[in-house]
């Protein structure tokens, strides 16, 4: 037993593209789904609609308003990552969030796709902050899901894998979010540029240092302190 423990110490561990331990199959994407799902059956409940959702009390307290959040209700950046204006808006984002990402969970493991969604959720709200209308309510899961698109070309690039199909999914989504009214553009936006330089990070940063894990960390901890600081700037302009 002393001989496989330390055969096991000695050996090389298996990493991914981003410097991760093998995971299995993803279950944060799953959990992610089951928490939108809920939340949203939740606000049908107490709205007493199904496509007036919104009407409920967690959109009261919950959704994205710039001008709200200027008067000290900070959460909102991200508690609206978690809302949803009727069944289409909810299985869109389900449906993109459940194809994209477990193959972005599959490649960058658990805790890397965390700070990659998290992030470009944040991302998503720091745009409305800064480009969106001060009184308009914003609201969905969208900002993070274009953040896993980015993340996505970035790791098919790093890959060496031809991107031609994610582009079209992010043309064609950007295309929409211009024609269909009500949905938020700017949202769509930042969290994409977001989720691409998070993924950047973690694939490209401290590839052959020992210490790659606090490079990851500390890189990916100030790009999410830039976006709390251009949401604390677009503050200061409310």
């Amino acid at each position: 037993m002393d001989c496989v423990g330390a055969a096991a110490r000695v050996a090389p561990r298996w990493r991914n593209v981003a410097g991760a331990s093998r995971t299995g199959r993803p279950v944060i994407v799953p959990g992610l789904v089951v928490i939108n799902v809920a939340i949203f059956v939740l606000t049908v409940v107490q709205a007493g609609s199904l496509n007036r959702n919104f009407a409920s009390g967690l959109f009261d307290v919950g959704a994205l308003v710039p001008v709200l959040v200027a008067d000290g209700e900070v959460w909102r950046l991200v508690t609206a990552g978690f809302l949803h204006i009727g069944p289409l808006h909810l299985a869109f984002n389900m449906i993109a969030l459940w194809i994209i990402g477990r193959e972005v969970e599959s490649v960058l493991g658990r805790a890397r796709f965390l700070a990659v969604y998290g992030a470009a959720l944040l991302g998503g709200s720091a745009a409305v902050m800064l480009f969106g209308a001060a009184g308009t309510p914003v609201a969905g899961a969208s900002g993070a899901v274009f953040g896993l698109m980015g993340a996505l070309v970035v790791l098919l690039r790093r890959l060496r894998i031809p991107a031609g199909q994610a582009f079209t999914i992010i043309a064609v989504n950007v295309a929409i979010s211009v024609v269909v009214p009500g949905i938020s553009l700017t949202a769509h936006l930042g969290g994409l540029v977001v989720g691409a330089l998070v993924t950047m990070v973690l694939v490209h940063l401290g590839v052959s240092s020992p210490h790659r894990r606090r490079i990851q960390i500390a890189a990916v901890g100030g790009i999410v302190l830039l976006t709390l600081l251009l949401s604390t700037g677009a503050l200061l302009l409310l």
